[in-house]
């Protein structure tokens, strides 16, 4: 039976190109970067090369990448960074009802704290509005975090507007970039973007891995206490092995960006149409027009979601309910509920389809037999 893996945004395979990188660089390089011998000077120079190619990547200096161990780390870091560093100047923090875990329990933990958070409600496309923004700041803000484009639904944010909006105000602008980057073109300059988290299992690098962009304008409290690695921002001996991947997987990233998103696209419209075809109930969850190119999340009345996870799996088709991160939970999707309410029946019926490296046109069309088949069997 052939497997067709339609679970990208949970995590993608690793480009073979990477894993070559990788292989020779842990067969010839072992140095501490922080050494100043030969073998920590090699090591260095690699960590500096792939600095640059990440700071490139979205319009940012070298001396503000700060690599961590994915984009949990980064988020958290960034929220819980700016909260301590800054809280002379408020104690106010406004994100949305729809952010990663990563960031949304990190506000819950920073309330614990004694900071006080808004959680931005949603339209019923996943979308904030900069009205919204605009009405919720206070003199007492100091960080607006907002995701650039959702991991569940794909809906993207107007992340230029709410530059312009923050572009007089104190408070710095973090955005979650995990499922956008590679995928999406950004520059952190042009779009009013103060701190911006990635991770390198999104786009085909390692897991373990990520960088959070920090203006050099914003201050910084550390996370982790130690060595004086990342500009004494971030303690502990750098992981260029796996940087070194995710170097390589940022600059093949980068080279197929806007032909991987018409792709993507196609795949979108390829499926929603054969959907059609075959006579099947469905509703598309988030807006096609600005959604990221990969993420397809679909909502078949009638049916629920753990048989139909199940019967693709069965049917060799991986794809998702949503966060990977929740997987197992029986609680409902929080970005489904802050978009139509817990109530709906799309909280039972929303499937997420996601794209990546190997994904073929005739995998496309077989699995969207394949799900149609099934819907037809469940909802009978």
């Amino acid at each position: 039976m052939e497997r067709i893996y339609l679970d990208h945004a949970a995590t993608s395979p690793m480009h073979p190109a990477v894993i070559d990188k990788m292989t020779v660089f842990m067969k010839e390089v072992f140095g501490n970067p922080s050494s100043i011998h030969f073998y920590g000077r090699e090591s260095r120079r690699y960590l500096d090369e792939a600095r640059q190619t990440m700071a490139a990547s979205v319009g940012a200096d070298p001396n503000e990448i700060i690599f961590t161990s994915g984009g949990t780390e980064a988020d958290n870091m960034a929220l819980t960074g700016v909260a301590f560093a800054n809280r002379e100047k408020g104690n106010h923090i406004i994100t949305t009802q729809i952010e990663h875990h990563a960031v949304l329990h990190t506000c819950e933990a920073l309330e614990k704290q004694g900071f006080r958070v808004t959680y931005l409600p949603v339209d019923e496309t996943g979308r904030i509005s900069a009205k919204q923004l605009q009405e919720a700041l206070t003199d007492d803000t100091i960080l607006v975090s907002i995701m650039y484009g959702n991991n569940e639904v794909g809906t993207i944010q107007p992340i230029g507007e709410i530059g312009e909006v923050l572009k007089n105000h104190q408070a710095f602008f973090h955005t979650d970039a995990v499922q956008a980057y590679g995928l999406v073109s950004i520059n952190v300059k042009q779009l009013g973007i103060d701190l911006l988290s990635v991770s390198s299992h999104k786009i085909n690098g390692p897991k373990g891995v990520g960088f959070l962009y920090a203006a050099s304008s914003v201050p910084l409290s550390p996370l982790l206490f130690g060595g004086e690695q990342e500009r004494k921002r971030r303690a502990g001996t750098e992981n260029v092995a796996s940087i070194v991947g995710f170097e390589e997987a940022v600059k093949l990233a980068q080279q197929t960006l806007s032909e991987k998103a018409a792709q993507y696209k196609g795949y979108k419209e390829n499926m929603l149409n054969i959907f059609k075809e075959e006579g099947i109930e469905y509703s598309v969850n988030g807006n096609l027009e600005d959604s990221l190119p990969h993420v397809l999340n679909v909502a078949f009345p009638g049916t629920n979601v753990e048989s139909m996870l199940v019967n693709l799996d069965l049917a060799g088709i991986a794809a998702s309910s949503g966060s990977a991160c929740t997987a197992g939970s029986i609680d409902p999707s929080h970005v489904l509920v802050a978009m139509f309410g817990k109530d709906s029946e799309r909280l039972v019926s929303s499937i997420r389809f996601s794209f990546g490296l190997g994904t073929t046109t005739e995998q496309i069309e077989k699995a969207a037999h394949e799900t149609a088949r099934i819907v037809k069997r469940l909802v009978k």
